[in-house]
């Protein structure tokens, strides 16, 4: 069991690892700029921190849900390395709104299309796996590139 799930349980423990160091940007910028919790308002910079926190921090939940549904019905392979590049992506945006808002563009951009892919991908799993027989022409059709993948 553990090696049908090991790439996605390593992307999982990466993409905690990278919402801590995100978490730890805040706290820095909250200190260097004298901005006691609650407030979310002050520096310019740190309102940009604060807000690609928060940014990553909301979508979290939506990609690890979509990491593992498709890992799992899918292919854990093409999931996981979907998986590390959003978390690269979203790294990239954490740094490039950082430094100005403009930033934030490209690699939010990629990383909204490695989410609607893995949401692709989970589909055509859970539809692989739900609705459609052995004997269907249309298994053949869906389950083919899995079996492509399956010895990667």
């Amino acid at each position: 069991m553990r090696n049908q799930i090991d790439l996605l349980a390593t992307v999982t423990v990466l993409g905690v690892l990278e919402q801590a160091y995100f978490v730890l940007q805040v706290i820095y910028a909250r200190r260097k700029y004298k901005i006691s919790p609650p407030e979310t308002r002050g520096h310019p910079e740190f309102e940009r921190i604060f807000r690609a926190q928060a940014n990553c921090s909301e979508y979290f939940p939506i990609f690890m849900s979509l990491l593992w549904v498709a890992g799992i019905f899918f292919h854990q392979g093409v999931a996981a390395a979907c998986g590390l590049m959003y978390l690269y992506k979203r790294f990239k945006y954490f740094q490039g709104y950082s430094v100005a808002a403009q930033g934030r563009l490209g690699p939010l951009y990629t990383s909204a299309l490695l989410l609607w892919l893995l949401l692709g991908l989970a589909v055509a799993g859970l539809l692989a796996h739900f609705l459609l027989s052995r004997s269907s022409a249309w298994t053949t059709v869906l389950v083919w590139p899995r079996q492509l993948l399956g010895a990667w």
